[in-house]
């Protein structure tokens, strides 16, 4: 198992390219499965997460090739119909899985998913959304078992607790190019993810209207075929390394970054005092000589991203005041605080707000990562700190991060990667 080292107090300087989108290449790759047709995605980060869903779609019965950023799948005729607690368990995205493997081969299996430990996130949606379509769902031994001889379009409202899902939006979505009719999903995410799937899929001669709204309307059809399509950049990625260059009095050019994937930050770390200049290349992001405390509430798109959340919170415990900030999509996502509180942060959790009184400084400790974003908000205060962190169980970043240490060290970071002994 490897670890993080950050010498901490270096200004990061110079140009970054942002890989491609995670959260967008993982339901591209399961929505190849509505075809038997040869695909071509190009622009794919190489990420831990990427592989467990090629040897996913491998284990189904695909042909997956990887080379050079760029995934070739070829399902042909496939028979796999079950997505094992192996795969599933690791990585939540593993159930988009299961609106393809429905429509396409009328039965799937899929395990309860996994992934971060961030709190609840329950399947109830993708429930919802599928047996609209007129799928049979039962909840057996921890697998989702589901069949149908033929999917008919439905009318939907696609609401839960915390707003709308992602992941739920793309799997109804992926269903119902196959099935019979039209099918119109209210209160559906538009993230740019999504937008990135639908785009995906009309290659793929899909009828898909208002994918970037929050009504889709999806009208079947009677198969589909291969497309060849270049996933957008990945704004997570984008954003936490403009909030490393903010936080850090940096200057640092995020090269494929997309302003309009990333208003909610933009206009929050303005408000902190850094200098921000966007154009068709990417956006610069000039920190401030000091950083002034803002108030953020995560909300689905275009609000702020929760995926944001653990690393805006990090840059907030160096700010000049107290700060608010609340998490209304996943209220359990603050694992980061303990730890953030052991490097001299001054963060007090009440319900799903957590309060921060900015310091003049964070100091450099034993940390220990708890998931994916809670890792980079480590990361990034280790940027800052005064002297050495050392950052446990990093095999979470790898599953969301591309070779970030050694980004982070182009821009002048002391940042290196070990062994644990």
């Amino acid at each position: 198992m490897d670890k993080l080292f950050i010498k901490g107090r270096s200004k990061l300087k110079g140009k970054v390219r942002t890989s491609g989108s995670k959260n967008s290449v993982l339901p591209i790759m399961a929505a190849c499965l509505l075809t038997k047709e040869r695909s071509v995605i190009k622009n794919v980060p190489d990420l831990s997460d990427v592989r467990t869903m090629v040897r996913l779609l491998q284990r189904l019965g695909a042909k997956v090739e990887f080379c050079d950023r760029t995934l070739i799948i070829e399902p042909g005729n496939y028979k796999g119909d079950t997505a094992t607690y192996k795969f599933v368990s690791v990585m939540r995205a593993s159930v988009c899985v299961l609106g393809p493997l429905l429509a396409k081969q009328k039965t799937a299996n899929v395990s309860l998913p996994g992934g971060c430990v961030i709190g609840p996130r329950p399947v109830d949606l993708h429930i919802k959304g599928l047996k609209a379509l007129g799928a049979d769902i039962d909840i057996s031994h921890g697998y989702l078992i589901a069949k149908a001889k033929q999917l008919q379009g439905a009318n939907m409202y696609l609401g839960g607790a915390y707003g709308s899902s992602v992941l739920a939006t793309g799997n109804i979505m992926m269903a119902a190019t196959l099935a019979k009719g039209k099918t119109t999903i209210e209160n559906a995410a538009c993230e740019p993810e999504v937008v990135d799937l639908a785009e995906m899929l009309i290659k793929m001669g899909a009828k898909i209207k208002g994918h970037k709204t929050h009504t889709i309307e999806i009208e079947g059809v009677k198969s589909l075929g291969g497309a060849s399509h270049t996933t957008i950049p990945d704004r997570i990625e984008a954003g936490t390394f403009m909030i490393a260059a903010a936080m850090s009095s940096g200057d640092v050019i995020i090269e494929g970054a997309r302003a309009d994937h990333l208003g909610a930050l933009i206009d929050k770390l303005k408000s902190t005092g850094a200098h921000i200049n966007s154009n068709t290349d990417g956006i610069k992001v000039k920190g401030g000589r000091t950083i002034k405390p803002v108030d953020v509430v995560t909300l689905p798109f275009p609000g702020f991203p929760t995926d944001l959340q653990a690393q805006i919170t990090a840059m907030m415990c160096l700010a000049k005041g107290i700060s608010i900030v609340t998490e209304k999509i996943y209220p359990e996502r603050f694992m980061h605080i303990s730890e953030l509180n052991r490097m001299g942060a001054d963060i007090i959790l009440e319900g799903e707000s957590a309060i921060i009184k900015g310091q003049r400084r964070l100091m450099g400790a034993p940390v220990m990562a708890s998931d994916l974003r809670a890792s980079a908000a480590l990361v990034l205060a280790g940027l800052v700190g005064e002297g050495t962190t050392e950052i446990s169980r990093i095999y979470h970043l790898d599953r969301g991060y591309e070779n970030i240490e050694q980004k982070l060290a182009s821009l002048g970071a002391k940042i290196w990667r070990e062994k644990e002994k």
